[in-house]
């Protein structure tokens, strides 16, 4: 498989994290980087070995230097980017959430039309781990009734820039929602249509932003995903509930992964008297966000592999949106 020359826009938080995970992946390699400020981008390079730096996205995307783009920057600035990756030829990588699902068509239809691939960073759905229970779906859980969710953390710094409405409009609720949004589309049936939608907000008093959020979706199959996310919780919460007419899985952390690389889910079937539980650990030699960088590469060799990764970014978009508007509503 040919390796991919990314080239990284921005160097917060999650664009050093990411940069690990690229010299982790098979398939991948760090070309360049991008900044507002060179020295930023200089330093960003110094510390990942990057071998060239960028004060100007556009000029990164112009050069010779990358074959994908990755965009670790605000979401108000997002779209933009992300389009003129993928019409100056480059594969196209964009953190999550979007502005909105008319954002996130735009940014698809450029990649469809320059012919390059396109993928959000979400990390979980690229563990073996989701793969595992999405093909069992069937045998496991029959008809799944119910996705419940929950994606909770503490975080502090009202500088932080999710606390800012102008570049993180949604807050908790884009933020860590996104999350709640993806496990919907990936463990109910992929053809399940959006009935309605009720939700709650709660916004922190200092600056605006949506600390929290709660709600359900419900679907014309009769199945509902509850969702619960938040900036201000006492403990770290990542937990999963899909529960069928066979069995249920529980997850403890979703999101995440053991220190080898293996994630479990626990299996659970039967009735009071004869209930029965499994604890089911599906290995891995990588964690999901490396995966995602393999995931990429094959994308952007194989165009049949494309379409899957945009459509999951469009289904979430699309209930992160109904999800918003009637948070919105309910103030």
């Amino acid at each position: 498989m040919k390796t991919l020359r990314w080239g990284i826009v921005g160097t917060g938080g999650i664009a050093n994290s990411m940069a690990g995970m690229i010299r982790m992946a098979d398939a991948a390699g760090t070309g360049a980087v991008s900044s507002r400020r060179m020295e930023t981008a200089q330093e960003f390079a110094n510390d990942h070995d990057v071998p060239n730096a960028f004060d100007s996205w556009q000029e990164m995307i112009d050069s010779d230097v990358v074959d994908a783009i990755y965009v670790a920057t605000p979401t108000s600035v997002r779209e933009e980017i992300c389009i003129a990756a993928a019409r100056g030829g480059k594969h196209v990588l964009g953190e999550k959430p979007f502005a909105s699902l008319p954002s996130v068509k735009r940014i698809t239809q450029a990649c469809r039309d320059n012919d390059v691939a396109f993928m959000d960073g979400t990390h979980f759905v690229h563990h073996p781990r989701t793969l595992d229970i999405r093909q069992r779906r069937e045998e496991r859980l029959g008809f799944v009734w119910s996705v419940a969710s929950a994606f909770q953390f503490m975080l502090e710094d009202r500088g932080n820039i999710r606390f800012n409405p102008e570049l993180e409009p949604m807050g908790a609720i884009g933020d860590a929602g996104w999350y709640n949004m993806r496990a919907a589309v990936e463990y109910l049936p992929p053809d399940v249509v959006l009935e309605a939608v009720s939700a709650h907000l709660r916004r922190d008093s200092e600056t605006g932003a949506a600390i929290s959020g709660t709600g359900v979706l419900e679907f014309t199959d009769g199945a509902t995903s509850t969702w619960n996310c938040g900036f201000d919780s006492g403990g770290v919460v990542m937990d999963l509930r899909i529960t069928g007419t066979k069995g249920v899985i529980n997850i403890d952390d979703f999101l995440g992964q053991n220190r080898d690389g293996s994630a479990d889910f626990l299996y659970r079937k039967g009735g009071w008297s004869d209930s029965a539980s499994e604890q089911i650990t599906i290995p891995s030699a990588k964690p999901g966000a490396a995966l995602m960088f393999e995931d990429m590469a094959a994308a952007a060799l194989d165009p049949l592999l494309r379409e899957q990764w945009m459509t999951a970014t469009e289904r979430t978009q699309e209930l992160l949106d109904a999800a918003w508007a009637a948070a919105l509503q309910s103030e």
